[in-house]
């Protein structure tokens, strides 16, 4: 090694000893006749001093040195006169007894240094100079905790880590797949996993009851801060289970990682039913940190003259409690909020709870004291209370009440990142209707399992058939779903036909998992966690990008080494290929 200690680990207890260290230099400084230099590596600073007295050219090599050097120095651990108890080596420094420069840097684009002045665009085309900082790096020795203690875990329960090929076959359902084209296959593709769903179940068919695989899936879908074209799971399947059994044993999983990661002891985690999710929160995966639950409105506001009520499939509000004193100017703010595009709502009504006891509505045309008595009791109102209404569709009002509802819990301060409220979400929905293929579509995937009871439904009334499926929501952000699956031949096939496909097109595409059934598949389930965003979680990142080594920026695209890109004509002719842009 070309060193004996790391920059982090020297303390008054390594006085007077003689030590060989390497890192970079991390900023320099002239004090008199002596300079001293920071120098980093992963695990710390330790600071070096060079004097005029002791050593002429050796303080002169040191002054020479510019920011990211990489540098080898020996010398002797002393105690530092001016301490800073802040960091792990702040009581001691190295005189530099010998300096030698490994490589020379060129002034780095931006500071490498906790707050740093470099843009998301600059940072990710010097990614690798990100990486040094403090911050990021620190989020990826958290990502590896945290996988370590996931394999920790589910190995002491006795799963077994399978890798599952990642060229594999394309299936429109679902996102776009990334292709990969095949040279030895000229006019064929490999698509990319959206996930090993298919793999991970026939692994249960082949009797490896309980699998996990920490993998890469990829799906090529327009990005969001919380979306990277390619990304991790902790994917995991069980075989002779039922639903509790799943919950059971990720409920532990997760509870594990808080307390061992963390430090914190999570309680029993919650459960609520999807329609109840959607009733109370208008969310499939509601942030309970805070309250401020939805109230229906239908049976007191109708009827009273009020177009927008009386049209309205639904009346729905919230009560932002201690906000009655929201200036005009403030509830205008939230309208406009909720007017934008990305929303869509048309207006917002509000009621005041004063704190002498008044109620003044903006409606109050149309209601009177007595009838606005009714709204402050359905909304359980104290004085300094604040109700805000909305009016529409029901899935519709639902979800920009939802957009409200979080608004409120972040102006209010009930969001803190430091809280941690876990939720699972269960009996989801079967399928759901695409307006744009005027078909049904799984919401989860094909291979989901309809609750027994609902199956019958398929044939009349397939948008009210329940799923044996389930969401783990952290904080108002989904990081893990599953369902039990099917596994017997008939009912897959029957699925598959109400997903629109005809016999001849589900043979094509997934003969092979059909065929599996008949072999005598186990009945079985599992869930896959999304690895990126539940570390993002646990550094209190709202963004996946800062625990990946190497992102993609928001159009998909690494800027670092400018891929995609195109490919030589030489091998488009080899591959068969001919592109039309």
């Amino acid at each position: 090694m070309l060193r004996t200690h790391t920059c982090g680990e020297l303390t008054i207890n390594d006085l007077n000893k003689d030590v060989t260290l390497t890192g970079w230099v991390q900023k320099s400084r002239d004090l008199g006749g002596m300079t001293f230099v920071d120098m980093r590596d992963r695990y710390g600073i330790t600071q070096l001093t060079f004097n005029s007295d002791d050593d002429a050219e050796l303080r002169a090599q040191a002054r020479e040195l510019g920011r990211e050097f990489v540098i080898r120095v020996t010398g002797k651990v002393i105690e530092r006169s001016s301490k800073n108890l802040k960091m792990n080596t702040g009581e001691v420094e190295i005189k530099v007894a010998k300096l030698e420069l490994l490589n020379a840097a060129k002034l780095p684009p931006f500071l490498i240094e906790d707050e740093t002045d470099g843009g998301d665009d600059l940072r990710l085309k010097y990614r690798y100079l990100d990486l040094r900082r403090n911050p990021i790096r620190n989020n990826l020795v958290l990502r590896h905790k945290m996988a370590q203690e996931v394999r920790k875990y589910l190995d002491g329960l006795d799963f077994i880590e399978v890798e599952t090929p990642v060229l594999i076959k394309s299936t429109p359902e679902g996102a776009r797949d990334f292709v990969v084209p095949s040279r030895m296959n000229p006019g064929e593709f490999y698509a990319l996993p959206q996930s090993p769903q298919t793999f991970k179940q026939l692994l249960m068919v082949s009797g490896f009851d309980r699998y996990f695989q920490i993998v890469k899936c990829f799906r090529d879908e327009d990005l969001r801060a919380d979306r990277q074209p390619e990304f991790t799971q902790i994917d995991c399947e069980m075989a002779f289970i039922e639903q509790e059994d799943i919950l059971t044993v990720f409920e532990g999983l997760i509870r594990t990682l808080f307390k061992n990661v963390k430090g914190v002891d999570l309680a029993e985690v919650p459960r609520m039913q999807y329609a109840d999710a959607m009733r109370l929160y208008g969310s499939d995966k509601p942030d309970t940190r805070f309250g401020m639950q939805f109230v229906e409105l239908n049976a007191i506001v109708k009827g009273f003259g009020f177009p927008v009520f009386d049209s309205a499939e639904l009346v729905i509000g919230i009560n932002a409690k201690a906000c009655a004193e929201y200036t005009r100017k403030q509830i205008d703010e939230l309208t406009d909020f909720i007017k934008r595009p990305q929303i869509g709502a048309t207006g917002l009504i509000y009621l005041r709870h004063g704190l002498d006891g008044s109620l003044k509505s903006s409606v109050d045309k149309f209601y009177n004291e007595d009838e606005l008595k009714k709204w402050s009791i359905a909304f359980n109102t104290e004085p300094g209370d604040l109700i805000l209404i909305m009016a529409g569709q029901t899935d519709k009002v639902r979800k920009q009440l939802s957009e409200l509802r979080l608004e409120m819990g972040n102006r209010l301060g009930l969001r803190d990142k430091n809280v941690y409220a876990p939720l699972w979400v269960l009996d989801f929905p079967l399928l759901e209707w695409n307006e744009d293929s005027q078909r049904f579509h799984a919401m989860h995937h094909p291979f989901t399992s309809p609750k027994p009871e609902d199956i019958e439904m398929l044939d009349t009334n397939p948008a009210e058939v329940r799923a044996n499926a389930y969401d783990m929501v952290v904080n108002g952000t989904e990081i893990g779903g599953g369902s039990i699956r099917i596994h017997d031949r008939d009912l897959q096939s029957l699925m598959f036909k109400h997903l629109g496909f005809t016999v001849e097109e589900a043979q094509k595409q997934f003969g092979f998992l059909l065929d599996a059934f008949e072999y005598g598949a186990p009945p079985h389930g599992g869930i896959a966690f999304g690895f990126d965003r539940l570390v993002s979680i646990f550094a209190g990142l709202d963004s996946i990008r800062d625990v990946i080594a190497f992102p993609k920026n928001n159009s998909g695209r690494d800027v670092m080494i400018d891929s995609p890109s195109t490919i030589a004509d030489e091998q488009l002719k080899e591959l068969k290929i001919r592109t039309t842009v």
